[in-house]
């Protein structure tokens, strides 16, 4: 098996809604004597991502309805945000306390439905998830494409984990790859057949995305290169949700 390397694009400008995101790596990734090479996989941050796609919203201008107002005055939290959790989540899987863990209308359970305020781009502001990270990745690509480079896209965000502490990058969208790998079928070197053996490359790759990038760099991009990767286009991460019937824990 071939070494993989990491690198991040540093450099790139606060991101703005209509900026043009793969024009902004190509030429950060140049400037900084590393550039793209077509069998790249490029990780993007999806705060960014929804910064491009006007997923911004100030605080001030959300109706919050009264059941925001009081959890929002029960708990100490901003019942603007409490608001835009709610509107962003499917359903509530579990409460406790000042924390809500929400099903979005993607299919991903996560903490808050997603919405951050950090990195918003000012004060009073709050960060949504992309409405489609999946066609966003699919416009990456094609944006690549134009610009002469054939690299698979992955948009990533930051999601806590059930029976761990931390948290880490995983894929939220993706474009060009599969997203999982399968060994079923498969026989290890002991002759033992492998039946349940399936690994997300695209969480794994995300998340080593992150070593380079991190949270308060102001590095939102970053590349590996090296990692070997099938192309196709019909890819999404709708293979990684897991069905609520074959969840254990919800």
């Amino acid at each position: 098996m071939a070494g993989i390397s990491i690198f991040p694009v540093p450099g790139m400008p606060e991101i703005t809604k209509g900026a043009d995101l793969p024009k902004m790596a190509v030429d950060a990734a140049a400037a900084a004597g590393t550039p793209l090479r077509s069998g790249d996989v490029v990780i993007v941050t999806s705060k960014i991502v929804s910064k491009a796609e006007g997923r911004v919203v100030e605080l001030a201008t959300v109706e919050v309805s009264e059941f925001s107002r009081r959890y929002a005055e029960k708990w100490e939290k901003e019942p603007a945000i409490i608001e835009l959790v709610l509107r962003e989540a499917k359903r509530v899987v579990r409460q406790l306390g000042p924390v809500l863990i929400t099903e979005t209308h993607h299919g991903f359970v996560c903490a808050n439905s997603g919405v951050d305020q950090s990195s918003s781009g000012g004060h009073g502001l709050a960060v949504l998830l992309p409405v489609d990270p999946d066609g966003s990745a699919k416009g990456m690509r094609a944006r690549f494409k134009e610009l002469g480079l054939d690299v698979a896209v992955i948009v990533s965000d930051t999601f806590g984990r059930p029976w761990r502490e931390g948290q880490t990058d995983i894929a939220i969208g993706i474009s060009g790859m599969d997203p999982l790998l399968s060994y079923i079928g498969q026989v290890d070197p002991h002759g033992h057949v492998f039946r349940v053996q399936v690994l997300s490359h695209a969480d794994e790759l995300a998340g080593a995305a992150e070593l380079v990038k991190g949270n308060i760099s102001r590095v939102p991009v970053a590349v590996i290169r090296g990692h070997a990767w099938e192309p196709n286009e019909e890819a999404t991460m709708r293979s990684v949700i897991r069905d609520s019937e074959r969840d254990l824990f919800r």
